[in-house]
């Protein structure tokens, strides 16, 4: 059963072209699925049933387990047993009819353009200051998971048209307008530490910077200039997102611009700007004085 698994994890990978995260937390769900069929003498996948999947969700809830990590474990065994049945390794999915809990929408938290910026205002000329202000303009920018913004290499730029060649989720090749800001920010730092090619973002070894050195900047970086709530670099996607559905009420136009597979991730920031509508209309509107 362990060989299925990961010859599933390496199709997820070569053809399936998966993030690393996203396998390996299906490699994690498929292996809580494996202690479970072995605690239950369970030897051979054709023989599970839908009655003793359904028994694992039924162990994930009574075990705190949230909706939204349980969708995603569903994902995993819906996946594996689909990829077992078309490799006609089983002869019967037993996975066709297990349902996802049903998963409360969280907004996303953003901060306000005049907090982000504060937090793109340069202090020093150094080459580090530098890199962090390019950083945060290209996220900003352009709208990009820190994932994103951390495999840029210099050639990633295309200076001429003013765009910016990404790599997405899966693999997904996409191109985003840059803007002048972080076109400047980034020319400013790459003549400071005098480099052409390679990764864009160095860290102070000369290495790629990781996203974990990226999320602990941001968050140091908003404290120092007083933003009380916790702040890291998927909030910046999100308000660029938000600014821009604010400006141009265009959602698709938005939904390219974050790489969106579905318009459905893309209209989660449509409820934000109908809270922002509600909050200007409660304060300015002459009729929206409420009863007390």
């Amino acid at each position: 059963m362990q060989k299925n698994i990961d010859n599933f994890i390496s199709y997820l990978e070569i053809e399936r072209n998966y993030a690393l995260n996203t396998r390996r937390a299906y490699n994690r769900d498929l292996q809580q699925l494996l202690r479970f069929l072995q605690q239950q003498n369970i030897n051979s996948l054709s023989t599970v049933s839908p009655e003793q999947l359904k028994t694992t969700i039924m162990n994930l809830r009574s075990r705190g387990s949230n909706a939204r990590s349980i969708s995603r474990y569903l994902s995993a065994v819906r996946g594996f047993f689909a990829y077992l049945f078309n490799h006609n390794a089983i002869s019967n999915n037993p996975a066709l009819g297990l349902k996802a809990p049903k998963i409360e929408q969280n907004l996303p938290k953003i901060i306000s353009y005049e907090q982000i910026a504060l937090l793109l205002k340069p202090r020093a000329q150094t080459p580090s200051e530098l890199r962090d202000v390019a950083i945060l303009e290209v996220i900003y920018a352009c709208g990009l998971r820190v994932s994103e913004l951390t495999s840029l290499d210099i050639n990633s730029i295309d200076k001429q048209q003013g765009f910016l060649q990404i790599v997405g989720k899966g693999g997904k090749m996409r191109h985003t307008p840059i803007g002048k800001f972080a076109q400047q920010a980034i020319s400013n730092y790459l003549q400071k530490i005098g480099s052409n090619q390679g990764a864009l973002f160095l860290n102070q070894k000369g290495n790629r910077i990781s996203t974990r050195a990226i999320e602990l900047m941001i968050k140091k970086r908003a404290l120092e200039i007083g933003i009380k709530i916790s702040v890291y670099p998927h909030m910046l996607r999100h308000a660029a997102a938000t600014h821009f559905l604010q400006s141009s009420h265009d959602l698709r136009s938005v939904q390219e611009f974050l790489g969106h597979k579905s318009i459905k991730s893309t209209q989660t920031y449509t409820h934000l700007d109908f809270l922002e509508l509600s909050k200007v209309y409660d304060q300015c509107h002459p009729r929206a004085k409420k009863l007390r």
